[in-house]
């Protein structure tokens, strides 16, 4: 029974969110269009986007669906113009991050250009995967100037704690490119939820623990040689380590 309830909350959580987008990318998106100068546009939809899914993380932990357990609030939402990389255990996890941490930008699958509810929203204001290389690095440069943070799944999938899932260069292009820090994350859930090929419906029979830790910073000129390729190589192995050295 407890399950049954569990299911039905997190699929009315995800009813409304679908509601809230809907009426973001087709109310709120064009009204900031319209009255709000094009320079500031960006930032507008980027303060909506935040405080819209900081309510969702309201509510999902109100509902106790889910708990979440931050090591160091403070520290986590002073994440500022940096590259952040994170471990992905869940379909929420960029929810979770652009939600806590202000001013944050994420990569979006492109297929989500051809979602109702997400397509206006991916178009304004988030990266496509789709980029050609030097079209993504002028993209990402352009936010991490402007003080964004662009956050990065650097294993490119979700996957569970006790997968080590290998972490590509993607990050450490970035952040050479823009000439900005990385900022590792980990985050990590007691129970499975939300994984590929698990249904939206098992949420378990109690509150799942959300875990979210911010590591220290990366400085990437610590790892700089006169061999680009050697330098992309050594800033990725740092960040596979602070990603998942602890967790094994």
């Amino acid at each position: 029974m407890i399950k049954l309830i569990r299911s039905a909350l997190v699929i009315f959580c995800f009813a409304f969110f679908g509601i809230g987008a809907l009426i973001i990318s087709f109310i709120i998106f064009p009204l900031i269009k319209l009255f709000v100068p094009v320079k500031r546009q960006k930032d507008c939809f980027a303060f909506v986007i935040r405080k819209s899914w900081r309510f969702f993380i309201w509510m999902i932990e109100s509902l106790y669906i889910v708990k979440i357990n931050i090591s160091d609030k403070e520290k986590l939402q002073s994440i500022h113009n940096k590259v952040i990389v994170s471990t992905h255990p869940s379909f929420i996890d960029i929810i979770m991050l652009i939600g806590l941490i202000p001013k944050s930008v994420c990569f979006a699958k492109k297929e989500l250009m051809h979602n109702i509810w997400m397509k206006n929203i991916i178009k304004n204001i988030y990266i496509s995967n789709g980029l050609e290389l030097e079209e993504m690095k002028a993209v990402t440069k352009e936010y991490l100037d402007n003080g964004y943070n662009v956050i990065i799944f650097p294993m490119g999938k979700r996957h569970k704690r006790d997968e080590y899932p290998k972490i590509r260069k993607g990050a450490a292009v970035v952040a050479l490119n823009a000439n900005k820090n990385i900022v590792p994350i980990r985050m990590y859930t007691d129970y499975d939820f939300l994984q590929i090929g698990q249904s939206v419906c098992d949420a378990g029979d109690k509150i799942i623990n959300y875990y979210i830790e911010p590591m220290e910073e990366i400085n990437i000129q610590d790892y700089v040689t006169d061999d680009e390729i050697e330098t992309k190589k050594n800033i990725t192995t740092s960040v596979a380590n602070a990603l998942y050295n602890e967790l094994n």
